[in-house]
């Protein structure tokens, strides 16, 4: 064997050896970690934690430090949150790859939830744009809390005058993915044809009306039991999934935003015109370890291949569009469908639901 032939097997025995390092470290469950002794005379506040990976069993309800504005930063007092499907991704850590984010063995940040709605308590020194006594909505870390902290440039808004907490703490993961999707990736125009794959969740339920709102021709895919529901959403025309495939009724659409990923790629060319764009919400399970990568790279070498676009969504929570999300609130073109709710000690029963896959609208956790 020569030199070179023994060096390269070395580099690929220390290749092999990082990967399965590495793929320990992404799949092992560290035991949960204990509750740490807060000190004497803390300010303390009800949160849901994490202190391990699992099923919703090992979720918490905790006294915790309260958090402390720093200068930039509004303390909210969270009067309602919201269930995502991201929060049970994050609870089992899976697929294997959001512990990038979260955390391996354990997570690193205990705390759970990221759509609030509350009260403004106190504000830094150096914030300008709220005050005490404020109502406000967003998207941070940590929601299912009685308070919480957030940077004033960052996700956080004014709660629209005519919605309640609940309504608004139902808005930012959702609507926002629903917004975007039709908005930025779909570039949805008046009069196109759109079909919501999944009109009956929380991103569809948000993704009809936005749609109208816009002046598309919507149609709403769901089951029996939720096609009246959807109607009164605005759509135009409603698919009963149980009874028939949309993929092969001969209609195409020119924009399908896809939130369940019930159909193969192909499939879903079928029922795009020409040059419709087919968006990527949810995608089939691809397991423990890379989830939706699987469908989202074959979208991309698809997009190469073909005349049509299929284009993955990862949302960005943005506080501009929140502010548009509260523009359609107050002009009464969007409203939250709220399935079931919740208080905090019943967060694992609500995600138990979510995880599910068969909420109506949102699952809100009333906090107070």
């Amino acid at each position: 064997m020569t030199i070179t032939a023994r060096i390269l097997g070395v580099i690929a025995l220390l290749v092999v050896g990082a990967l399965l390092w590495l793929a320990f470290l992404a799949s092992h469950d560290a035991a949960c970690g204990p509750a740490p002794v807060l000190p004497a005379n803390t300010s303390a506040m009800k949160a849901i934690v994490y202190r391990c990976y699992g099923s919703p069993d090992v979720l918490r309800l905790e006294s915790i430090e309260k958090p402390t504005p720093k200068p930039d930063e509004l303390l909210v007092r969270v009067h309602a949150a919201s269930v995502n499907p991201l929060d049970w991704h994050f609870v089992r850590g899976k697929p294997y790859i959001v512990r990038m984010e979260t955390g391996f063995g354990r997570p690193e940040d205990p705390r759970l939830g990221v759509d609030f709605a509350g009260t403004v308590e106190a504000v830094g020194g150096s914030v300008t744009r709220f005050k005490p006594g404020d109502e406000v909505f967003g998207g941070h870390d940590g929601a299912f809390a009685e308070y919480l902290t957030v940077r004033e440039e960052r996700a956080v808004v004014p709660k629209p005058a005519n919605a309640t907490f609940e309504q608004a703490a139902a808005l930012p993961i959702a609507a926002i993915t629903a917004l975007q999707a039709l908005r930025d990736k779909g570039r949805l125009q008046s009069g196109q044809k759109v079909l919501i794959n999944g009109a009956s969740g929380g991103v569809g339920t948000f993704a009809v009306q936005i749609a109208k709102s816009y002046g598309a021709e919507v149609t709403g895919v769901c089951s029996t039991r939720n096609l009246d529901m959807v109607r009164s959403l605005g759509a135009d025309h409603v698919v009963d999934y149980t009874k028939e495939d949309f993929t092969r009724s001969g209609l195409r659409y020119d924009l399908i935003v896809d939130t369940v990923g019930s159909h193969s790629l192909l499939a879903y060319r079928r029922a795009l015109t020409p040059r419709g764009v087919l968006v990527i919400v949810g995608a089939a399970n691809g397991g423990n370890w890379i989830g939706p990568l699987a469908t989202w790279f074959n979208a991309r070498v698809l997009s190469h291949l073909v005349s049509q676009e299929f284009v993955p969504l990862l949302a960005q929570m943005k506080k501009d569009d929140l502010t548009v999300l509260a523009g359609l609130v107050e002009s009464g073109k969007l409203t939250a469908v709220i399935d079931r709710r919740y208080v905090l000690r019943e967060v694992p029963d609500a995600i138990r639901y979510v995880e599910q896959g068969h909420a109506r609208g949102k699952v809100v956790i009333d906090v107070e």
